[in-house]
Protein backbone atom coordinates (compact mmCIF):
# COMPACT_ATOMS: atom_id res chain seq x y z
CA UNK A 1 0.00 0.00 0.00
CA UNK A 2 0.99 3.23 -1.01
CA UNK A 3 0.73 6.75 0.22
CA UNK A 4 -1.62 7.38 -3.25
CA UNK A 5 -3.67 4.42 -2.00
CA UNK A 6 -4.24 5.69 1.37
CA UNK A 7 -4.81 9.26 -0.37
CA UNK A 8 -7.40 7.80 -2.44
CA UNK A 9 -8.96 5.68 -0.22
CA UNK A 10 -9.37 8.64 2.14
CA UNK A 11 -11.02 10.85 -0.75
CA UNK A 12 -14.07 7.98 -0.96
CA UNK A 13 -14.88 8.25 2.69
CA UNK A 14 -14.09 11.86 3.21
CA UNK A 15 -17.07 12.10 6.09
CA UNK A 16 -14.63 9.81 8.23
CA UNK A 17 -11.40 11.61 7.69
CA UNK A 18 -13.38 15.04 8.72
CA UNK A 19 -14.69 13.45 12.16
CA UNK A 20 -11.66 12.61 13.14
CA UNK A 21 -9.76 15.60 12.55
CA UNK A 22 -12.76 17.57 13.90
CA UNK A 23 -12.60 15.53 17.51
CA UNK A 24 -9.25 16.89 18.23
CA UNK A 25 -10.87 20.72 18.68
CA UNK A 26 -13.74 19.17 20.26
CA UNK A 27 -11.71 17.46 22.72
CA UNK A 28 -9.60 19.98 23.06
CA UNK A 29 -12.47 22.23 23.86
CA UNK A 30 -14.04 19.79 26.39
CA UNK A 31 -10.78 19.33 28.34
CA UNK A 32 -10.57 23.31 28.55
CA UNK A 33 -13.70 22.91 30.28
CA UNK A 34 -13.13 20.24 32.52
CA UNK A 35 -9.65 21.23 33.67
CA UNK A 36 -10.76 24.09 35.88
CA UNK A 37 -9.87 27.37 36.11
CA UNK A 38 -7.03 27.72 38.91
CA UNK A 39 -3.40 27.03 37.80
CA UNK A 40 -2.71 23.68 39.77
CA UNK A 41 -6.02 22.06 38.70
CA UNK A 42 -4.97 23.07 34.92
CA UNK A 43 -1.64 21.97 35.97
CA UNK A 44 -2.57 18.61 36.38
CA UNK A 45 -4.36 18.69 32.97
CA UNK A 46 -0.80 19.13 31.01
CA UNK A 47 -0.13 15.95 29.72
CA UNK A 48 -3.77 15.46 27.79
CA UNK A 49 -2.62 18.75 26.85
CA UNK A 50 0.48 17.50 24.89
CA UNK A 51 -1.82 13.93 23.76
CA UNK A 52 -3.67 16.84 22.59
CA UNK A 53 -1.32 19.21 20.83
CA UNK A 54 0.66 16.00 19.02
CA UNK A 55 -2.58 14.52 17.68
CA UNK A 56 -3.27 18.13 16.01
CA UNK A 57 0.39 19.04 15.18
CA UNK A 58 1.13 15.52 13.65
CA UNK A 59 -1.40 15.67 10.71
CA UNK A 60 -1.20 19.50 10.54
CA UNK A 61 2.92 19.32 10.03
CA UNK A 62 2.35 16.09 8.02
CA UNK A 63 -0.41 18.21 5.48
CA UNK A 64 1.69 21.35 5.25
CA UNK A 65 4.49 19.91 4.11
CA UNK A 66 2.39 17.85 1.41
CA UNK A 67 1.22 20.92 0.26
CA UNK A 68 4.03 22.50 0.21
CA UNK A 69 5.87 19.54 -1.71
CA UNK A 70 3.26 19.32 -4.00
CA UNK A 71 3.28 23.40 -5.08
CA UNK A 72 7.02 23.47 -5.16
CA UNK A 73 7.93 20.12 -6.64
CA UNK A 74 5.09 18.49 -8.75
CA UNK A 75 4.00 21.49 -9.57
CA UNK A 76 0.50 20.63 -8.59
CA UNK A 77 -2.36 23.61 -9.05
CA UNK A 78 -4.02 25.36 -6.35
CA UNK A 79 -7.62 24.03 -7.89
CA UNK A 80 -6.36 20.76 -7.53
CA UNK A 81 -6.07 20.54 -3.63
CA UNK A 82 -7.77 18.70 -1.74
CA UNK A 83 -9.89 20.06 0.94
CA UNK A 84 -10.24 17.33 3.78
CA UNK A 85 -6.36 15.99 2.98
CA UNK A 86 -4.62 18.83 2.29
CA UNK A 87 -6.33 22.12 4.12
CA UNK A 88 -8.40 20.70 7.25
CA UNK A 89 -5.82 19.27 9.20
CA UNK A 90 -3.79 22.55 9.09
CA UNK A 91 -7.15 24.31 10.24
CA UNK A 92 -7.37 21.80 12.78
CA UNK A 93 -4.22 22.33 13.91
CA UNK A 94 -4.59 26.21 14.19
CA UNK A 95 -7.91 25.98 16.07
CA UNK A 96 -7.13 23.30 18.31
CA UNK A 97 -3.65 25.17 18.98
CA UNK A 98 -5.74 28.59 19.33
CA UNK A 99 -8.11 26.79 22.04
CA UNK A 100 -5.23 25.11 24.24
CA UNK A 101 -3.24 28.36 23.98
CA UNK A 102 -6.26 30.30 25.88
CA UNK A 103 -6.54 28.00 28.89
CA UNK A 104 -2.24 26.77 29.16
CA UNK A 105 0.72 28.72 27.78
CA UNK A 106 2.91 26.54 24.90
CA UNK A 107 5.75 26.25 27.40
CA UNK A 108 4.01 24.39 29.98
CA UNK A 109 3.57 21.61 27.81
CA UNK A 110 5.92 18.78 27.90
CA UNK A 111 7.93 18.43 24.53
CA UNK A 112 6.51 21.28 22.62
CA UNK A 113 9.35 22.55 21.43
CA UNK A 114 10.08 18.89 19.93
CA UNK A 115 7.32 19.69 17.79
CA UNK A 116 8.59 23.26 16.79
CA UNK A 117 12.49 21.86 15.98
CA UNK A 118 10.87 19.36 14.19
CA UNK A 119 9.14 22.10 11.95
CA UNK A 120 12.19 24.13 11.77
CA UNK A 121 13.99 20.96 10.18
CA UNK A 122 11.45 20.07 7.56
CA UNK A 123 11.53 24.04 6.56
CA UNK A 124 15.13 23.78 6.30
CA UNK A 125 15.36 20.67 4.50
CA UNK A 126 12.39 21.89 1.62
CA UNK A 127 14.00 25.13 1.14
CA UNK A 128 17.49 23.68 0.69
CA UNK A 129 15.82 20.83 -1.42
CA UNK A 130 13.94 23.38 -3.04
CA UNK A 131 16.96 26.04 -3.77
CA UNK A 132 18.93 22.46 -5.12
CA UNK A 133 15.59 22.19 -7.73
CA UNK A 134 15.42 25.67 -8.96
CA UNK A 135 19.52 26.03 -9.81
CA UNK A 136 19.87 22.76 -11.38
CA UNK A 137 22.96 22.15 -9.79
CA UNK A 138 24.75 19.29 -11.37
CA UNK A 139 28.60 18.71 -9.68
CA UNK A 140 31.21 16.50 -10.48
CA UNK A 141 33.35 17.00 -8.04
CA UNK A 142 36.33 15.38 -6.26
CA UNK A 143 35.09 16.56 -2.77
CA UNK A 144 34.13 13.00 -1.02
CA UNK A 145 30.73 12.55 -0.16
CA UNK A 146 30.73 12.82 3.31
CA UNK A 147 32.31 16.71 3.36
CA UNK A 148 28.92 17.54 1.03
CA UNK A 149 26.71 15.55 3.75
CA UNK A 150 28.78 17.32 6.74
CA UNK A 151 28.33 20.87 5.24
CA UNK A 152 24.66 19.86 4.67
CA UNK A 153 24.08 19.23 8.44
CA UNK A 154 26.18 22.43 9.62
CA UNK A 155 23.40 23.95 7.35
CA UNK A 156 21.29 23.00 9.43
CA UNK A 157 22.50 23.37 12.18
CA UNK A 158 22.70 26.96 11.23
CA UNK A 159 19.33 27.20 10.08
CA UNK A 160 17.96 26.04 13.35
CA UNK A 161 20.17 28.34 14.96
CA UNK A 162 19.42 31.00 13.35
CA UNK A 163 15.51 30.66 13.82
CA UNK A 164 15.79 29.80 17.40
CA UNK A 165 17.50 33.32 17.67
CA UNK A 166 14.79 34.87 15.46
CA UNK A 167 12.13 33.42 17.64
Amino acid sequence: MTLRDIFEAASHQPMLLFLVLMSVPVLAFLVNLWSGETAEDIWKWRYVYAVLVYMACIPGIFAITLTVYLFLFERQSIWDIHLVIQVLPILTMGFTLALIRRKIPFNYIPAFGKLSSALTLIAAVIGILWIIDRTRLVAITYIPFTYILGAFVVLLLLIRFAWSRIF
